[in-house]
Parts: C-alpha cells; structure tokens; sequence
C-alpha cells in the first residue's frame, strides 16, 4: 500500500472529512481523528485502535504495527508501516477505528 490508496480507504467510510494535525494529513468521523497519515515518516500511516484490538494486531503482526511513541501509543495510536500492509487487512484496521469514533446513529 501507499499514501494515496490509505488516503483513498480512509475517506471511503461514510462522513468521513480529511483535516490536519500536527501537519499531518488525519482523518475524522463526527470531528474525532481516527487515523493519520505521515506519522512518524512518509512510509507509515497511524490508527486509533481500542486497546485490545491494538494489541492484538501489533502482537500478530508485528512487522506491519507497532505502538506509536509515547502516551499517544498507550492510548491506542498504533503505526502501520504502509509497504509492508495489504488492502485486506488495512480496510479491516481502519474500519475497525472508525467504528471506534463514530456515533451510534452510523454503526
């Protein structure tokens, strides 16, 4: 995968708005970031996982997740390094995300 087609499944999600943070490209539902782009470098995308589900993937996958530093990464952001992730398996951890952050009326 890479930027354009994260970028192109992120934003297929219903209301789903492209905005920035912290100069990077993110991604919302209902004004809450679900996932990022360029974070930590052009080569990674990040997500708001639930922390269960991060730890599942990251324990499963660990060439394609990690934590996100710091606090950010205890709190669920979880860095997908784009090369290494299907579009499978990215779809599923992004819807995974969204649902995560959108309001019941869109679940």
């Amino acid at each position: 995968m890479n930027a354009a087609q994260f970028r192109q499944l992120a934003r297929s999600f219903p209301e789903v708005f492209e905005s920035a943070h912290m100069h990077h490209p993110d991604f919302r539902v209902a004004g809450k970031i679900f996932a990022t782009l360029g974070y930590p470098d052009k080569d990674h995308g990040m997500v708001i996982l639930p922390p269960d589900e991060q730890a599942r993937v990251v324990r499963a996958q660990p060439e394609i997740f990690a934590l996100a530093k710091g606090a950010w990464g205890k709190r669920g952001s979880t860095t997908i390094k784009l090369e290494a992730i299907d579009k499978a398996t990215l779809k599923s951890t992004l819807d995974i995300a969204w649902r995560n952050k959108a309001p019941k009326r869109l679940l």
